[in-house]
Order: C-alpha cells, then structure tokens, then sequence
C-alpha cells in the first residue's frame, strides 16, 4: 500500500476536517518551531540495489599499517593467545620492510577492488592528516551546514580529503580494512577533535570494516555515504559530538557485533537506507540493512534512524541511553522520508534515563569539544528527545515492533507521535497527515527482563492519538490514552483501530514546547518535562490551569447573574469544580497518568449535562443551553473514547470539537450573563401561560 496515496484516496470532507483542525496547530508550529538541525550532507540518490553485502575475506592482506616501535608494539600484544602473537609478529616483520605508517597511507595505495589493509595494534592519530585547511582547500566554494561545517560535493571531498576527514576512503571498490588485535580497543584510530569524521567511505560500494576502535570527532567516527553493500563487523566508535556510526543513503549493509557510547546524537544511525519498501505493507522482499548483535549504550539514543527505511533490526541491546531506540520523518534533506518498514524483533531495549541535558544547562557542553569531559562520561545532546523512553516513532509508517524485551524506563516503553510533512520542507496539505500510520507493536515482554525479573516501565505506551492503523498488544497496563487499538493475531488485523488525522491538542501542544531546544544557544524550553519540569511548570498543567481558571470565573458569573438559587446548577457548578481539580491533578502525573483524565472528563461532562439543563429552563439561553448540551454529550463520548473504547471513524479527537465548542461557549456565556435585563429566576409553573400574575 503506498502511503502517498493514503492520504490522496481521503475524502474532500475529511481532508476539509483535517485543515480545519490541524491548520491552527500548524500555523503556531511555523511561527516558533526552530531550524531542524541534523546530519546536513550533498544531495545523494540511492543505489540502484544491483549491490550486495559483502563477504569477509580471510586471506593474507595485501597492504599493511604498523607504527614503528617495537617494544611500544610487543607491549601491546604481549598478552595474545600464541597462534595471534606469532601471526601479530609476523606481520609486523613484514610491515616494516614494505608497510605504511598512517591508514591513508595505505588507503592511497589500494589500486584494485578486492584489496585487503591489514592495521597492527597501535594509536593511529594521522597526523599527515591533521592541520586545519591551506591554500585553495582553505577556500573552498560550498554552503555551509547550520552546524557550522561545509556541505562539500565529492569531487570537493576528493580535492581536499582531509578538511573533514582524517582517512577518506573514495571511490575505492571491495576494500577490507581490519584490525589485527585479539580485541578491538588493540587498534586505535583518533581523531583527536580535529576533524568532523574518523573514517569516511564515500561511495566505496562492498566495504568491510573490522577490529577496530575509531574515536573522538566533532561529527562521525565511522561514516558510509552511498555504498551498495558494507559491513561493519566487530567496530567499536566511542566519544563523538554527535554519531558513533553513521550510514547514509546505502543499500545491502550489515552491521554486527559493534558497539558504540558516549555519543552526542546516536550510536547507530542508519539514516535515509534504501526506500525500497515504500509502496509495500508489512511483508516485504528483503531489508537495505541489519543490525544485529551490537550494543549501544549511553549516548543520546542507542540508535536514531531519521528515513530509516527498510531496517531489520534485531538481537540487539540498546541499554543506559536517554532513549534506546528513535526514527523520525522531523529533518528535512533526507531522501525516503517519510520514514518506513523499520523491523525491530528480540532486542534488549533498557534503563534508558540518563539526563544529559543538564550538561547544556550547566555550560559543560559550551566548552571546545575537547575540554566537556566526554571520556569522562558526559554526553551533549543534539537534539530534543523524551529521555526515559524504550522506542520512540516521531512519525513513521508500517513499522513492526515484536518480541523485544523493553524495560526499565521511567518515561515509557513505547512513544508514538506524527510529525507533519511541513517539517520535513514539504507544504502539500495532502502530505501534512501521512505519519504515523500502521506502526505495529506486538508480543513485546513489557516491563520483564530476559531473566525474568520484573523491572516495570512507568508507563507503557504515550501516543499523541494520530493515525490509523496502529495497534498494540493487548496486555499493555498503562498508557495514555488508557485505551489502545489492539492488534489481531495477522499482521495487518487491528480491533477497534482508529482513524485520525490530527493528535490529541494537547499533547501537540506539548510536543511543540519541547521541539524548541537548540544545543548550540543551550536553548532549553521552560515547561517541558523533558528537560525537568515537574508540576505547574509543566505546559500540560499550565494549559489545564488556564482553562480551569476560565471555565470557573466564567461559570461562576453565570450562575450568580442568571442561575442563582437553582438547585440543579449549584449541583453542576460544584461537579464541575471538582472536574476541573481532577483535569489539573491529571495534568501533573504525565508520566503515569491512571484513571484522573477519564475521571475529570466523566465529572465535568456530567456538570456540562447538568448546567446545560438548568439554562434550557431560562427561555432567553436556549441557545446557549444546546451548546451546553452539545458539550456535555463530547465530554463524556470523550471520557467513554479514552476509558472504555476508542470510538471508530472520528476523524479527530473529541478533544479538539470541546476546544473549539469551549471557546465559543465562554465568549457566549459571558454575553448572556452580561444582559442588563435579568432572566426569570425560575420557570413559570407547569400550566400557568408565560407572562400571566402569579
């Protein structure tokens, strides 16, 4: 099923609803959302898929790289099993004869697809490398990233390899490069701060990294731009501002048994994969990438995937990040979006709650790149996430969630938001709807270990109430909403599934707070608990606080202008206050909200019922006794829709026809209880022709 064409095939009705209700909410977007900054590259096509992932070769290698010193050198193999001492030893006999001293070195050398580079345990700093750009590489012709870097085109990156990169691998075909060390800490490649990637492979189609550490950039320590078939095998990338592993535009790729910390964006990040799924449901041919048996732990988040298409995810352990997992449609500059057919199955995804935001706070994260402490354990986040959070979908289609161990999160489990398609840089409104849609989480072990232990999630899942399609689990103890579409035993099969266009406004209001954070100015929004707020510093309790404040002043008004002394509006004036005590008391318990939201609606509707029929007694606020009613009857469909069971074919939430009725409401009663001319206190008795003596 295309999704483009799931948003074309709605109806001119529903998509006239859908700009009714979303067109507000963009509008406030537009005017205070910041620049969506990100991974900022070349414009790149994907491959055309004729690739294939390639396989390790075993042979003796072709070109060699050793640092000279050999006491340095056998104090660092000293402790290998024989047969890799021996083998170490003779490779470096061999190294000093006719080997090169630096990576690029060697890379340079590489003049036929198929060669093998084999790297000697040492610390590999590049200092050819190193210096800052001279001469014409000093003034290069390109646009600058917002993150301060050029955007070089490739025949830039081949005429000045190293402005960016400490080695550059270009254009070279089936190259395997591979550290000789029993462990891959033996070989070392350092960046030092200076340059914004470790190693680059661009366009190198069928290369295969293994064994080795790479480190300490302003940017990647491992970046794979444009490659039909890679491999990163047993790599480990550690202390970098922003990915540990980054893979982009790329087709037939697999990463296993890597590792990756202490990064400012993510540890893995297969960005824009192969979008060659986008016109399927869930079963497709075959995936552009894997991932299994790697770990990444405190970073940002374990592993990020803006257009992460077509991902196959697996095996894994996402552990002690803010959160474990995240894909997006939210950068524009990404082909593939938006993002789909990720496919996430038996991972570790765990005690993700670390706060790193305190560092932009702090001013740790203001300081050079090499002066924040990174090897020390801080991390500087990039960009604005729920921290707390298992896996988090920020709009994104037909991805499948199944049989993941998801634990230990003091946020939630499960984070599923839209995000409209005016973020990405695209403005049809036909597009503005078309994530989150047919995201499907099922046979997860919620708040239970592999072991079996119980380590609960405070809630299970948050969903802002977009899409249709979605389901989870049955099962799922605390969520908000408290009532979730459940999947069928069939891919595919949804019980009681929904269809809205819009999320529920004020979780979009919350996320539009907390989407206002910019590392680089340590902008941190006030009122988002994502950065700390607690209680009525929160947007959520601010915005109920606001409403209750109205509604009471208003209401109170108009009970004592126009319904004093009647008994049935006293009664709904008192239910109405403690509706609105229990929506402030809800709005303050976000992370685990329970039965308040479904309680506060169920009282206030009943109030709403109540005063409704009190003013329909009052001849001149007939009018104003219906809308009265109307709202009554949304309140508590909306109590029924949050508590009982989502109410199919609304193509909003109810929430957003009570916002607007609201507001008309407040604007009517304060005209109605403003007449100079009071209304009779009571009805004219049963029988008695109105306007008769008494």
């Amino acid at each position: 099923m295309n999704i483009a064409l799931l948003s074309r095939d709605r109806s001119w009705t529903r998509r006239f609803l859908a700009v009714l209700a979303v067109a507000g909410t963009l509008l406030a977007a537009l005017l205070t959302a910041p620049p969506a900054l990100a991974h900022e590259e070349r414009p790149v096509d994907f491959p055309d898929g004729s690739g294939s992932v390639p396989v390790h070769r075993d042979e003796e290698p072709d070109l060699l790289v050793c640092k000279k010193g050999r006491a340095a050198f056998e104090q660092r193999i000293a402790s290998f099993p024989r047969p890799l001492l021996e083998r170490n030893h003779a490779l470096y006999d061999r190294c000093l004869r006719e080997g090169y001293r630096h990576l690029q070195q060697a890379v340079d050398a590489v003049d036929r697809p198929g060669t093998t580079i084999a790297i000697l345990p040492g610390l590999y700093e590049e200092e050819p490398s190193q210096p800052a750009p001279s001469g014409a590489c000093a003034r290069l012709d390109a646009p600058d990233s917002r993150l301060g870097y050029q955007i070089l085109s490739y025949a830039q990156q081949k005429q000045c390899p190293h402005n960016q990169n400490l080695v550059a691998i270009l254009g070279k075909k089936d190259l395997q490069i591979e550290g000789t060390g029993a462990r891959r800490t033996d070989v070392v490649i350092d960046a030092k701060y200076q340059k914004l990637n470790a190693i680059r492979a661009d366009s190198s189609d069928g290369i295969y990294f293994r064994n080795f550490t790479a480190q300490r950039t302003t940017f990647n320590a491992l970046y794979v731009l444009a490659g039909d078939g890679f491999v990163i095998d047993d790599v480990l990338t550690r202390w970098n501002d922003e990915y540990g592993f980054l893979t982009f535009a790329g087709d037939h790729g697999l990463y296993k048994n890597c590792e990756s910390y202490g990064n400012g964006d993510s540890g893995i990040y297969p960005g824009s994969a192969s979008d060659l799924n986008h016109d399927r449901g869930y079963e497709v041919p075959r995936y552009a990438i894997e991932i299994t048996g790697c770990r990444s732990h405190h970073n940002m988040v374990g592993y990020s995937g803006t257009a992460g298409d077509s991902v196959y995810v697996h095996g894994n352990e996402f552990d002690h990040n803010m959160g474990g997992a995240s894909m997006d449609s939210a950068f524009p500059g990404h082909p593939g979006l938006p993002q789909n057919h990720a496919r996430f199955e038996n991972n570790r995804i765990h005690h993700n709650n670390a706060d790193y935001y305190r560092y932009i706070k702090d001013g740790t994260c203001s300081r050079p790149p090499a002066e924040r402490g990174y090897e020390q354990g801080v991390v500087c986040p990039q960009i604005s996430m729920p921290p707390g959070t298992g896996i988090i979908t920020a709009g994104g289609n037909w991805n499948l969630y199944e049989d993941n161990w998801v634990y230990g999160h003091d946020r939630a489990a499960f984070f599923l938001s839209a995000v409209p398609a005016f973020i990405r840089g695209e403005s049809a409104w036909s597009k503005q709807t078309d994530t989150s849609h047919h995201n499907r989480y099922a046979g997860n072990r919620l708040g239970t270990d592999p072991e079996g232990n119980r380590v609960p999630n405070r809630t299970d899942v948050w969903w802002d109430g977009q899409g249709s399609g979605n389901c989870w689990q049955p099962g799922a103890t605390t969520s908000t909403p408290a009532i979730l579409p459940v999947c069928g035993t069939a891919r595919g099969d949804v019980d009681g599934g929904s269809d809205r266009l819009v999320g529920e406004p004020v979780k979009l209001a919350q996320l539009m707070v907390c989407a206002d954070y910019d590392a680089r100015s340590a902008r941190v929004p006030a009122g988002c608990d994502w950065y700390g707020a607690r209680g009525v510093e929160r947007v959520e309790t601010q915005l109920a606080l606001a409403a209750a404040s109205v509604l009471v002043l208003v209401g109170a008004v108009l009970w004592r202008r126009r319904l004093r002394g009647d008994r049935l509006a006293g009664a709904a004036l008192l239910l109405g206050l403690a509706g609105l005590a229990l929506d402030v008391a809800g709005s303050t318990l976000a992370l685990r909200p329970g039965p308040l939201p479904a309680l506060a609606l169920l009282a206030t509707g009943l109030a709403w019922a109540g005063l409704g029929a009190a003013l329909a007694r009052r001849h001149a606020a007939r009018g104003l006794a219906t809308l009265t009613l109307l709202l009554g009857v949304l309140t508590l469909a909306d109590a029924f829709d949050q508590a009982v069971h989502l109410i199919p074919w609304t193509p909003v939430g109810l929430g957003w026809p009570r916002l607007v009725l609201g507001l008309v409401w407040v604007l009517w009663a304060v005209a109605v209880a403003a007449r100079r001319t009071p209304e009779p206190e009571t009805a004219p008795p049963a029988g008695q022709p109105e306007g008769s003596p008494a």
